[in-house]
């Protein structure tokens, strides 16, 4: 089913549209798309999820500055705070040495001081969201609630994508126009709550011609997912001999 209703989405945009869903309190999951997509500012989750598992390691809580920074990083998305982050990080190695811990598998750090040119799954994301709101998780409960918080903070007017889905929403952004082509990259992701439930949820798309048409696109489909997965028949228990 979200398979039939995201090639509809993809015929009519012209984009091309990966997503992921979780719905965690009944394992229900899809993922439709394998292909890597930019970031843009959606890295800046990761990043902050990296700097986090650094100040864990070094057993420290973050500095008054790393905690001004990041929260200016994600709720308004300020792109030299991601830099000076990023750099604190070690940088795309740091983040890349982050995703061993998170269990991201399938991204790859931007070049040199690029953060927005990272790119990643929606598979990715969403173990990237799973470590972040699940309980079973690298980040520690403060670190969790940290990035919740956040997320939840973002400016009015960046709260578009994945909050369509659904009434109450926890998300990050992102969106990038590609210098050679002109076509925009347009992503979504964070958790949000919907007909009773709550799913982590995650759209990832490049090729749409104008940053409005992206971003429609995208809520088009974090709508599409949450209907498709509520169709679809819990996961059957495991065989236990």
């Amino acid at each position: 089913m979200l398979a039939r209703c995201l090639e509809r989405i993809r015929a009519r945009s012209g984009a091309q549209v990966s997503i992921a869903v979780l719905e965690p309190g009944s394992g229900r999951r899809a993922v439709y798309g394998s292909q890597p997509h930019i970031t843009a500012s959606l890295a800046k989750v990761n990043i902050l999820a990296a700097l986090l598992l650094r100040a864990q390691r070094e057993r420290r809580s973050l500095t008054p500055w790393e905690t001004s920074t990041a929260a200016s990083m994600i709720e308004s998305s300020d792109n030299d705070s991601a830099t000076a982050l990023w750099e604190r990080i070690g940088g795309g190695p740091g983040l890349t040495d982050a995703n061993r811990t998170l269990g991201l598998t399938s991204t790859q750090a931007g070049p040199g001081p690029h953060w927005g040119l990272t790119r990643t799954t929606a598979g990715d994301q969403l173990a990237l969201l799973t470590a972040v709101f699940a309980d079973s998780s690298p980040l520690s409960a403060a670190s969790r609630h940290l990035i919740q918080t956040l997320m939840g903070r973002i400016d009015a007017d960046q709260a578009w994508g994945i909050s369509a889905a659904g009434s109450r929403w926890q998300l990050k952004n992102g969106w990038l126009q590609r210098s050679s082509s002109q076509r925009w990259a347009i992503n979504s992701m964070g958790r949000v709550k919907a007909h009773g439930s709550t799913f982590y949820l995650v759209v990832l798309s490049h090729g749409s011609p104008s940053m409005s048409q992206g971003v429609s696109t995208v809520e088009r489909a974090a709508r599409s997912a949450v209907h498709a997965l509520r169709g679809a028949p819990p996961p059957a228990p495991p065989i236990i001999r």
